[in-house]
């Protein structure tokens, strides 16, 4: 059996990051009930890299880690941890002021789920903030339309698309919800859904979750009992996650599916199934191909399928959460992260868990992750960096941030500053361009 090994990464920034959260629980199988627990943080604040190496609870060296983890005798549990240098100072605009928020902490923690069946006390659903809408950029397009229709049954709710409020417990679980802004994708097998977390103990009303079940593309999608997520086009993000959460600190998103089967909306303050961000960052691709960049589902099952595929000289909206209005993990903020993939792959070699195309060099193996938020001290943080431990592949382009505060940029496999990664901000109406080329 393989041991689990824990990493843990402190690393120096200039100005904190927005706290980002991902429980990633990468085992898609049917029956996914004894996971092995998991409980890595990263926190970014002042001081030198260190990097720490656990096994078993005790310290080991970074060559019998190593070993471990290429023998496949240890499971890494801090999949997508960056590590920096400190920022440049800016150059020609004022540097954001640093937030001592929770929200300006840029962190990852792994968590395991629970087969025990329990009985939560209810707990009342908040009243989340505005989300500020962001400037669109003349060049974005809607999403890619997925590779087929889904096959949830034509819909007879008579909905109009983003703007259009979900009929919460009228739509059966067997339609995919495409007229209310929700983007099928297709090619994952599950009806157009991202991700279906089965929950058979879960009742509204309760405080957490303590059976999750993930289900896979031959469990024949949105079943009874189930959360089911869904994408939203370019530049939207979904806007569903219930209040309980996993009794593990496990993230869930989606509609539910009750046990009548039909569609609820699972966070009742917010009609419509998608939602702008705060807005200002935008990716550009000055190459000769596309290069997928890949969203995890999150709060859910947090594998990277939600898509933003840029053609050649195309400019896309990034969505970048507001902390103020968006998921909250185990009383911190959350973020965005994307993972950035090869030169030229597609959408269903790319935006996966595991990529039968490049099994070590795509979807959660992809060289580069993004990260991106807006925190409540108003500042957007944009974080590059590589995708370790995780991968080791290459990216086989460059990436530059321009319109930020500070240099970012990774160039030829190296980043600015040196290190395996680094973080700039823009601040007020500011735009923010990512910018892969050659």
């Amino acid at each position: 059996m393989r041991s689990i090994i824990n990493l843990a990464i402190a690393a120096s920034f200039a100005a904190g990051v927005v706290a980002q959260p991902h429980n990633h629980r990468h085992r898609h199988v049917k029956r996914d009930t004894a996971l092995d627990q998991r409980d890595v943080v990263v926190v970014y604040e002042s001081g030198p890299t260190v990097v720490a190496y656990e096994l078993g609870g005790k310290p080991i060296s970074e060559e019998e880690a190593k070993k471990g983890i290429a023998d496949g005798l240890f499971v890494v549990v801090g999949e997508t941890n960056p590590s920096s240098t400190p920022l440049p100072s800016a150059s020609t605009s004022k540097a954001p002021v640093a937030s001592t928020s929770k929200d300006a902490q840029f962190f990852e923690a792994k968590v395991a789920k629970s087969s025990t069946s329990s009985t939560p006390t209810p707990t009342p659903t908040p009243t989340p903030t505005p989300t500020p809408t962001p400037t669109p950029s003349s060049t974005s397009t809607q999403a890619p339309a997925s590779t087929k229709a889904s096959s949830g049954g034509s819909s007879s709710s008579g909905g109009k698309g983003l703007t259009a409020e979900f009929p919460s417990g009228t739509i059966p679980c067997s339609q995919f919800p495409s007229d209310y802004g929700a983007v099928p994708v297709d090619y994952l097998g599950t009806n157009g859904w991202t991700g279906i977390q089965r929950t058979p103990n879960y009742s509204v009303g309760d405080a957490a979750i303590s059976f999750i079940e993930t289900a896979v593309a031959s469990d024949g999608g949105c079943s009874k009992n189930s959360f089911c997520s869904y994408s939203c086009p370019v530049g939207y993000q979904k806007t569903q996650w219930p209040t309980a959460q996993g009794s593990t600190k496990q993230s869930i998103g989606g509609l539910y599916c009750n046990a009548d089967g039909y569609l609820e909306l699972s966070r009742p303050t917010k009609k419509t199934l998608c939602e702008q961000g705060a807005g200002g960052v935008f990716i550009q691709n000055d190459l000769d191909d596309i290069s997928c960049v890949c969203r995890t589902d999150y709060p859910g099952t947090e594998s990277m399928v939600i898509a933003t595929v840029p053609q050649p000289g195309q400019q896309l909206a990034l969505t970048n959460p507001a902390s103020a209005d968006y998921y909250v993990w185990n009383d911190s903020p959350t973020t965005a992260q994307y993972y950035v993939n090869k030169l030229g792959y597609g959408v269903e070699d790319a935006c996966v868990w595991k990529s039968s195309k490049d099994p070590l060099g795509a979807g959660n193996w992809a060289p580069v992750n993004i990260g991106v938020g807006k925190s409540t001290d108003g500042n957007t943080y944009i974080s590059i960096f590589n995708n370790a431990p995780t991968s080791t592949a290459q990216l086989d382009f460059n990436i530059e941030i321009t319109g930020a505060n500070s240099k970012c940029a990774l160039v030829g496999g190296s980043y600015t500053g040196g290190g395996t990664g680094c973080t700039t901000a823009i601040s007020g109406s500011a735009k923010a361009i990512i910018r892969f080329y050659k």
